[in-house]
């Protein structure tokens, strides 16, 4: 019971709290749009859109699941775009055969290269949407179905209910399905307006503490001020199995290392990581690296401990006050977040394209870095009292357990410059007098 409660105590006061809100994406979330763009005589054709409106919040391969319980008996007669994942029993059906019959579908997304008479614009993903902050243009998915079975009138349709969302695990809630005002389109030319017949909504919202139990990522810190490394706490993201064989992590000797993890295949949702301290998938690392007149310079490395996932178009958030003064940035881009109005201290990060926009699994190339360089602002900046360390960080959307404040590399004091710089005076002079004396 008093490590439950040590445990606790720990993800709360590192910043990993159990709820839905995200302070810096309090707007976030994915919005499936239904609309209904033409009737048929059993039922009607829709064309379902995912957005995804958080910030830095991506859906990554092997991608997104959708499923919804029908309200009535509806069954769907065809798919563009998509996908569901089983048929069901449509034994009842003469000729024409349905695509699905089940009362819960599960739908996916089709793979790149699909026939282009299978696809419809923004389809054909393997499920991977990315984030509103990196690029709004590929944030978004979408699918056409037509429902048979179904009502032929605004009045007479009924609405599916239950959804579900999978990207790829669990973590996210989906609420009612909600008729809204039709979508409107314009045509090529903008000279033309059409609308939908019907169109309804449904909103959902990601819990990191729904998508898993332990944290995802860790962060450590150093500084040239200070030989101290401070390390990610011990079992921020579980701990070690007794005995020599781990069971539940793989040590990087391993002999047999390259045929255990091959045999897994990649992009397995359950992470198979390297044996550390504190076994985590992720470790981000800030380094204070150099001070000048004017300027001070910060190394971030991002370590992939994980042998079962390459994330694609991953991206790191980081708060920290001097992002106001941020002048340069090396090899990665950058977007400042300013989720309190004016306050400019947060800023997202992530790879180039075609460059290091992959973070490869762990091992010799799981790992990318940058250097940020930043203005000092003379009125606030100093390197006393972890001023120098961000006050959160997130890996892909999810909330890095930071290490205890009191355990930061901190700033030698006055008194200790003045005895490490007497001491060296005192050596110089003694060696110098001997130098002297031997020489005469």
């Amino acid at each position: 019971m008093l490590q439950l409660f040590s445990n606790s105590f720990h993800l709360f006061n590192s910043g990993f709290l159990p709820d839905a809100f995200d302070a810096l994406d309090p707007n976030g979330n994915i919005t499936i749009k239904w609309d209904v763009i033409s009737w048929t005589p059993d039922g009607y054709v829709a064309v379902v859109t995912m957005f995804n409106f958080q910030q830095y919040r991506h859906i990554q391969a092997p991608g997104w699941t959708l499923g919804w319980t029908w309200a009535k008996k509806e069954v769907i007669w065809g798919m563009m775009g998509a996908q569901t994942t089983e048929q069901g029993d449509c034994s009842k059906f003469k000729g024409n055969i349905p695509h699905c019959c089940k009362r819960d579908p599960t739908v996916v997304d089709l793979l790149p290269g699909t026939p282009y008479n299978q696809q419809i614009a923004n389809c054909c993903k393997g499920g991977v949407i990315n984030s509103w902050g990196q690029d709004p243009e590929t944030a978004v998915s979408s699918f056409q179905v037509s429902v048979g079975a179904a009502g032929t009138t605004n009045k007479t349709v009924r609405v599916p209910k239950n959804f579900t969302l999978k990207a790829p695990g669990p973590g996210y809630t989906c609420g009612p399905a909600k008729v809204v005002k039709p979508t409107k389109f314009s045509s090529g030319d903008g000279r033309r307006i059409t609308q939908a017949m019907m169109t309804w909504n449904v909103t959902c919202t990601y819990s990191q503490f729904l998508a898993q139990k332990t944290p995802t990522c860790c962060v450590s810190l150093s500084s040239f001020y200070n030989d101290t490394i401070v390390p990610c706490p011990t079992c921020t993201c579980g701990c070690q199995k007794n005995g020599t064989q781990h069971g539940n992590c793989v040590d990087q000797d391993e002999p047999h290392l390259a045929s255990v993890v091959s045999g897994l295949g990649k992009n397995n949702y359950a992470p198979l990581v390297q044996c550390t301290s504190h076994m985590c998938p992720i470790r981000i690392h800030w380094h204070v690296k150099l001070n000048y007149k004017e300027y001070w310079r910060v190394k971030v490395t991002i370590t992939n401990f994980n042998y079962n996932m390459n994330y694609t178009q991953w991206n790191l958030v980081v708060q920290h006050p001097n992002f106001d003064n941020l002048t340069q940035l090396f090899s990665f881009h950058y977007k400042s977040l300013t989720p309190y109005g004016a306050i400019n201290d947060t800023a997202m990060l992530w790879g180039m394209k075609f460059y290091n926009d992959l973070l490869m699994q762990a091992g010799p190339l799981g790992n990318v870095q940058s250097e940020l360089l930043f203005r000092k602002d003379m009125s606030t900046f100093t390197f006393e009292k972890g001023w120098a360390f961000p006050h959160r960080v997130y890996f892909n959307g999810d909330n890095c357990v930071m290490p205890q404040p009191d355990s930061y590399p901190y700033m030698p004091n006055a008194g200790t410059v003045w005895k490490v710089s007497s001491l060296k005076l005192v050596v110089t002079l003694i060696l110098s007098m001997a130098f002297f004396f031997a020489t005469v």
